[in-house]
């Protein structure tokens, strides 16, 4: 059996499977002889690792990717950007080339710079821009560029440009499905997996045009963007089922859901006024402009922690003989990494309300912790908050994001869908991102490989 696997970044059940379901016809078709449900995602829910920890049913500690980007050697302020030649760990692809089998793949991340496969591959949204050798095999470049011209991997969104925004990830979409079913077409494949990333980028610029009960909500020309976004992936994937056959097993999922951001938490600001991080230019934070972390004369033999922002925020703590200036000693370290997990937990929303902060410690959530692992994990309001790293804010309570425009936050349930050629009625079903690489592997024959992935 083949297998068609159809990405579709940031896709949340509570859309796809219901609101919009009416409007998607070639989508529902599909449902309609489907187990398909909710997939719960990794922690944390974040498209990098999330889609590796798909591909390959290996938890984000296992791969040592616990986002974009991570620290340096334990470094202050050095980092590294999550790439493809980080990701060690066998992916579904790797293990059906060991008897011939072959795959392509389309803007899987983190697939840049594209590493050889048993097949074809184009990279994801990582890719700084088509100039550089973005496929496997190299020549593959020049077939893409004959089909759409200048193939577009990602798109710039958070901007006040909104119609701009729209125009690029519609001409995106478009071509990334071109390419697809091109690809289907003339090359050999037993497993096809593609990730739409324009999903993602449309709900985090229009969300607060759609969503009533955002706190930012407009009414107006944006309203149906959204909706008319979700139409056109149904009316793409429509034309590109056409060009299976049918024995080809055929699934749709994302890597984490979606819904309304209702603000964004200085983290870094609080852990000054808290005691856990002083500076020598407190003037900075009473200039009337937004500080980046960058900018501060941290006092690190003071300094407990710092930390990340982001859709979840990353905790550092300032361990002696780990960092430069480390000041907590390993005998300490329990008690702090506590007393700051308890104080973060008891963090309120702007008017007192209780949030729902969830506190993670990644060596009792992974296995292992390879990598630059944080020391605390945190979903502030369970994920309703983003974290901002930024200082210099009249209020730790950031009415929107820090960094640009963007009006939505991850939420820990993303899609899942899988039609067998024999199957002709749907069922509901719950499974986890870990279920994900034992299911294909199986369709494809290799249950041994399977079995080996299988978690509890």
């Amino acid at each position: 059996m083949r297998v068609f696997v159809i990405g579709l970044d940031s896709a949340p059940p509570e859309l796809l499977f219901k609101e919009f379901i009416d409007d998607l016809p070639n989508i529902r078709k599909l449902l309609n002889r489907s187990a398909y449900g909710p997939m719960k995602s990794c922690i944390p829910a974040i498209t990098i690792p999330a889609w590796m920890v798909m591909a390959t049913g290996k938890t984000p500690g296992e791969l040592g990717l616990y986002g974009f980007r991570h620290r340096k050697n334990n470094s202050y302020r050095d980092i590294w950007i999550a790439h493809s030649l980080k990701v060690k760990e066998k992916a579904i692809w790797d293990y059906i080339a060991e008897k011939g089998k072959k795959s392509i793949l389309v803007g899987v991340p983190p697939s840049y710079p594209p590493k050889k496969i048993n097949g074809n591959l184009v990279s994801c949204f990582i890719t700084p821009d088509s100039s550089v050798n973005y496929t496997y095999p190299s020549e593959l470049k020049s077939e893409i560029e004959g089909l759409v011209g200048d193939y577009i991997f990602d798109v710039i969104f958070r901007k006040e440009d909104r119609d701009r925004v729209l125009e690029e990830i519609w001409e995106m979409t478009e071509k990334r499905f071109e390419v697809v079913r091109y690809l289907l077409q003339e090359k050999q494949w037993d497993y096809f997996e593609f990730v739409e990333i324009g999903l993602d980028r449309i709900h985090h610029a229009f969300w607060k045009y759609f969503d009533e009960d955002h706190h930012l909500y407009e009414k107006g020309k944006y309203s149906n963007v959204i909706r008319d976004y979700y139409k056109l992936l149904d009316k793409e994937i429509g034309k590109t089922l056409e060009y299976l056959d049918d024995d080809v097993a055929i699934s749709i999922v994302s890597d984490h859901g979606v819904k309304r951001m209702k603000g964004a938490f200085a983290i870094n600001q609080w852990l000054i006024e808290e005691g856990y991080m002083k500076i020598r230019n407190k003037e900075l934070l009473e200039s009337g402009r937004v500080v980046r972390f960058e900018e501060l004369d941290v006092d690190w033999g003071n300094t407990l922690a710092w930390a990340w922002g982001g859709y979840y925020s990353r905790i550092f703590l300032n361990v002696k003989g780990r960092e430069e200036n480390g000041i907590i000693s390993k005998s300490s370290y329990d008690s702090v990494r506590e007393e700051i997990r308890d104080a973060v937990k008891s963090i309120r929303g702007e008017n007192g309300e209780k949030w729902d902060t969830k506190v993670f410690y990644p060596e009792e959530i992974y296995p292992v912790t390879n990598g630059d692992k944080p020391d605390l994990m945190v979903y502030f309001d369970d994920l309703y908050w983003r974290a901002a790293g930024t200082l210099g804010h009249p209020s730790n309570y950031l009415k929107e994001n820090d960094t640009g425009p963007d009006d939505a936050v991850h939420s820990e349930y993303g899609v899942f869908s899988l039609a067998l050629p024999e199957t002709t009625k749907s069922k509901l079903i719950e499974i986890s991102i870990y279920d994900f690489a034992p299911w294909m592997l199986e369709l494809l024959g290799f249950e041994k490989e399977a079995n080996l992935l299988r978690r509890d």
